[in-house]
């Protein structure tokens, strides 16, 4: 008869990798500021670097997840706060979530921010600061003009508020830059934080 010896294997949790690291990263400003673009761009360099990535763009969450919604204050807020959840969700199963999204009021930012904190999950704010005066004569979709023509109202930054973010993790100046500049001083600040 043998005696039996018991052997207690215990398994460390590996240490959670940048590349595992979940995050929302938020980018507010104007309309035609260069935030998807930037956003694209570094949803890009982070996908090959083995990072879960997804952007959620702010006309498609308008088209699939806030249909009705109109642009009136309380719609907006409800917008955002229905994006800051999806984002939250994903951030905390490990993906960078990248949310070019304009949030112009601060209230409704500091919302989103303070569910991130709450739940412990990665939130950078990030404010592309590009003048008024550039983004509508970059006008992408447009509606710099629509709004001088009188064909459309309540166009954030012209006849609707944007509240500035008075101290966001970053601030970009995406007139000043190209876009690759623009995402890698982005990509720069998320490696400073251990999310790249």
């Amino acid at each position: 008869m043998t005696d039996h010896q018991e052997i207690h294997v215990t398994l460390a949790d590996p240490a959670p990798s940048a590349a595992t690291t979940g995050a929302t990263i938020w980018l507010t400003g104007l309309p035609s500021a260069g935030k998807t673009t930037i956003a694209h761009e570094l949803a890009c360099r982070l996908r090959d670097e083995g990072h879960l990535v997804e952007v959620l763009d702010g006309d498609e969450i308008r088209e699939f997840l806030s249909a009705g919604l109109g642009f009136d204050r309380a719609d907006r807020h409800t917008n955002v706060q229905r994006i800051g959840f999806v984002a939250e969700l994903l951030a905390s199963n490990g993906v960078k979530a990248l949310v070019p999204v304009i949030a112009p009021y601060t209230d409704s930012r500091e919302a989103v921010r303070g569910r991130h904190q709450k739940e412990g999950t990665a939130y950078v704010e990030v404010h592309v600061a590009t003048p008024v005066e550039v983004c509508s004569v970059r006008d992408v979709k447009g509606l710099y003009a629509k709004q001088a023509a009188g064909e459309l109202s309540g166009l954030t930054g012209v006849d609707d508020p944007y509240e500035e973010p008075e101290s966001p993790d970053l601030r970009i100046e995406s007139h000043e830059q190209t876009v690759q500049e623009s995402a890698a001083a982005l990509h720069a600040l998320l490696i400073e934080r251990g999310l790249a």
